[in-house]
């Protein structure tokens, strides 16, 4: 179809499917772990993120379009495919995605492990002293927990939840030979451990085995008296959206609370199965749990690779794992000292996991102790399970300061964790608000008030990724420190916002979604188109998660074909089609996967020689823009704008790791000019690593100055 450049919105070829884009970002996940850069026990752990992004896409997106197609849904997106195209085109390519992984398994990683002396194994090449070792430790570990269910109009049909790991078994009784087919089932709990390490002897190494071999190999002791012809393990994946009547609810935490309950019992959108099960039982199961075959998954080797992710962990070998890293600490950020004063001297900028979340602790710590802050109000949306952060809130909260806590209670996946911590806060005097029913609360904000001698006085902390301690160790983010008032004074309007009721709240310095966000990225971008059609300086680079808003997209190609060199970092979704000519023959789209996940978003404008440069938490998607609060801030001190520019994307755009996005929506390798490798990533943790062993040289040299003077 010929591309009308006076009409873009009539095009389907103009934009990618958002689907099908995030199957092709899993394929470069894939792709990590074949590739020999990276310690093979960080290639398994890449294998171990595809079955986990594979899982919530299926429990999410594909169960939508399910949806859609059992509604009669006919709609189709801006792509033009409509629901059913898109699961058929889905399930296509993702058993594709699935024969690729297990490929890898089996040919790639186990292999190389048992080259390294790491042994996974199967129950076929159990030793007789692993088999002695098995049976003693199914015996005292496994079979006290497990409950085997029949399958006969005695016993009902068993009800099995969502990602548990299940037998299914085809039994003989000998005493009735004219009963072809006999079906019981073991469900697993999901308190064992899904893989045992076999302790190692003097002549034989250790041994990892998956439970579900484990159970195979003395499953005959739960069935006493009957043959076992054939078990499979097999896992259902089901509908785990949450469904919030916004109209009735009146209790947000109980009523998803009520949800999680329901999640574990949704409709099933995907049955995984060991390959050579026989084609009656498969239907009978499938019959019973209401699937179609156009849902079956047959897997060739272990139910479910997300739990390679603890065998990582588990396996004590520094020398198969990328090397440690630790974070450089900024020297104004170390040793005694006052984060506020830090904050006063002049805005700061940390760029994670390079640089030690601990200052984002200290911010919030340091605000619990200190006598003069009145107050600290903050946005939760994860955070990890031991958080530092929230410990402090309650803290300071027990010390008599005013604090309120802002938690999402529905960030996927996290809402019963967020649930629990919201308890705990609220028991400890914390003033705890879940914002808005139909908005998510995704910004990254806190606030501390301060009663100064020159009066009160607000400090600011706002970033592109969650107050997770443990998650700034392993994504790429970016932290702003601030006190000035034009700046405080707003974050202080988003708080007021969300904990009272502003139906159109003015903010002239940040940009928040649902308010002003949408339409002043439009503006930025034919901003920069009419600058390039009036032959002023043009140019827009953006990083971020996902670009999906129509809109945004229409805009970045009508900024295109006015001129606009434009290099956009998408790490997953990109519906935006780049390098056509007429419609975005400037544009450069490229995915950057690595050793950590690449996370911050930063928007850049030209401005016709007056850049804007804004960090914050929005990607370009409908559901950012209008479906959550966001806020996105701009960045003005000369030298912080500089490390953003020169630093953060100047090496991004270097990266000879990258992959870069054709028009035909495949992902190719960058053009290597020299041939020379050149990995952001590990130029950042190298550029760490100078600047800490600087520091820590400028110190020794200080104290020997000190040290000599005094001497004298």
């Amino acid at each position: 179809m010929p591309y009308d450049e006076n009409n873009p919105t009539k095009n389907k070829s103009a934009y990618f499917n958002r689907e099908l884009s995030w199957l092709a970002f899993n394929r470069r996940v894939l792709e990590q772990a074949y590739d020999e850069r990276f310690p093979i026990l960080d290639r398994m752990r890449f294998l171990s993120f595809v079955a986990s992004n594979l899982d919530e896409f299926y429990e999410i997106r594909v169960a939508g379009l399910i949806q859609q197609v059992e509604s009669n849904v006919v709609e189709t997106g801006p792509d033009g495919l409509g629901p059913k195209e898109q699961i058929r085109r889905v399930h296509s390519i993702s058993a594709s995605l699935v024969h690729d992984q297990y490929e890898c398994w089996h040919k790639q990683i186990v292999p190389v492990l048992a080259e390294n002396g790491v042994f996974f194994k199967t129950r076929e090449q159990f030793t007789k002293r692993e088999i002695s070792w098995l049976e003693k430790y199914f015996d005292e570990e496994v079979y006290p927990v497990l409950t085997p269910l029949a399958s006969d109009p005695a016993h009902p049909f068993p009800s099995f939840g969502n990602k548990t790991l299940n037998l299914l078994l085809w039994l003989d009784d000998p005493e009735t030979p004219e009963t072809e087919t006999i079906l019981a089932f073991i469900p697993v709990p999901r308190i064992l451990p899904r893989v045992v390490c076999i302790p190692g002897t003097e002549r034989a190494k250790p041994a990892y085995v998956f439970l579900s071999d484990v159970i195979k190999t003395f499953a005959d002791r739960l069935f006493t008296g009957y043959k076992i012809k054939a078990v499979h393990a097999f896992r259902i994946t089901r509908n785990s959206d949450l469904y919030i009547d916004e109209e009735e609810v009146e209790n947000l935490l109980l009523s998803i609370e009520e949800e999680l309950y329901k999640r574990r019992k949704g409709s099933p959108v995907r049955l995984e199965i060991e390959d050579g099960v026989n084609d009656e039982l498969l239907e009978r199961l499938l019959t019973n749990i209401g699937l179609s075959r156009q849902h079956v998954f047959n897997i060739n080797g272990p139910i479910n690779m997300m739990r390679l992710q603890s065998v990582y962990d588990l396996i004590d070998r520094p020398d198969l794992k990328s090397a440690s890293f630790t974070p450089h600490v900024p020297h104004y950020f170390s040793g005694e000292y006052n984060i506020y004063d830090v904050i006063r001297e002049q805005d700061r900028l940390l760029h994670h996991p390079y640089d030690s979340f601990s200052p984002v602790v200290d911010f919030v710590a340091q605000a619990a102790q200190d006598p003069k802050v009145l107050a600290i109000k903050m946005t939760l949306y994860r955070t990890s399970s031991d958080s530092p952060i929230v410990k402090a809130l309650m803290a300071a909260a027990r010390n008599g300061k005013q604090v309120t806590a802002l938690i999402e209670l529905k960030a996927r996946f996290d809402e019963a964790n967020n649930i629990n911590w919201a308890r705990l806060l609220e028991e400890a005097g914390v003033h705890v608000v879940y914002g808005f029913v139909k908005l998510k609360t995704h910004c990254k904000c806190c606030l501390v008030v301060r009663r100064e001698e020159s009066g009160i006085r607000r400090y600011a902390h706002l970033g592109t990724g969650n107050y997770h301690s443990k998650t700034a160790k392993l994504y790429t983010d970016l932290s702003f420190f601030t006190c000035r008032e034009d700046i405080t004074e707003e974050v202080a309007a988003v708080f007021n916002t969300l904990t009272g009721f502003a139906k159109s709240p003015k903010f002239e310095r940040l940009l928040v979604a649902p308010f002003n966000l949408h339409s002043k990225m439009q503006e930025f971008i034919l901003r920069e188109a009419k600058n390039a059609k009036a032959g002023k300086p043009a140019r827009i680079i953006a990083k971020c998660n996902s670009l999906i808003d129509k809109d945004t997209i229409d805009a970045l190609y009508e900024a295109s074909r006015s001129g606009v060199q434009i290099d956009l970092i998408v790490r997953g979704i990109c519906g935006l089609v780049p390098g056509v000519p007429g419609m975005s023959s400037t544009i450069r789209v490229r995915s950057i996967l690595g050793r950590f996940l690449e996370h911050s978003r930063i928007f850049y404008f030209e401005n016709a020689g007056k850049p804007e440069i804004y960090l914050g938490s929005a990607d370009w998607m409908p559901r950012n823009f209008f479906r959550r609060v966001e806020v996105v801030f701009p960045v003005e001190q000369e030298d912080l704008r500089t490390r953003i520019v020169e630093e953060v994307l100047g090496k991004t755009l270097e990266d000879t790791t990258a992959k870069i996005l054709k028009p035909n929506g495949a992902y190719g390798p960058v053009a290597r000019a020299d041939g020379q490798v050149f990995a952001e990533q590990d130029y950042f943790m190298s550029l760490a690593e100078k600047k800490t062993r600087s520091e820590v040289e400028n110190s020794r040299a200080n104290e020997k100055d000190i040290f000599g003077g005094i001497l004298k």
